[in-house]
């Protein structure tokens, strides 16, 4: 399978939160916050992508906004991973190891 490559920086987590979830419905920082039971500069910080969604404020998302903490984490993960490739770039790896051969014990996965 070939692998997608991304010519832009995914969306950080705390730009979708305010795009689709607070300017939509006119939540503001300080009443996300209260919600989310943190401060609001952490809070302006996430939603101004400065700050990073951790798994604690990505369930308690979740909660507030009826989505699901994975949603969040995926966001993140995108990003992360991004941030990582751009890392790096320029880095060569020392040694490079093949895959483990099948042991012929291995079990198919249903439907894959």
């Amino acid at each position: 399978m070939a692998e997608l490559r991304r010519n832009r920086r995914p969306t950080a987590p705390g730009l979708i939160l305010k795009a689709h979830y607070m300017e939509p419905r006119a939540i503001s920082v300080t009443a996300m916050a209260a919600a989310l039971g943190m401060s609001r500069k952490h809070v302006s910080q996430i939603v101004n992508g400065h700050k990073r969604v951790e798994p604690t404020t990505a369930a308690r998302l979740a909660l507030v906004l009826g989505t699901t903490p994975r949603f969040w984490m995926n966001l993140q993960a995108a990003v992360d991973e991004w941030d990582a490739s751009i890392e790096i770039a320029d880095w060569t790896p020392s040694a490079i190891f093949a895959p483990p051969a099948p042991t012929g014990n291995d079990t198919a996965v249903p439907g894959a």
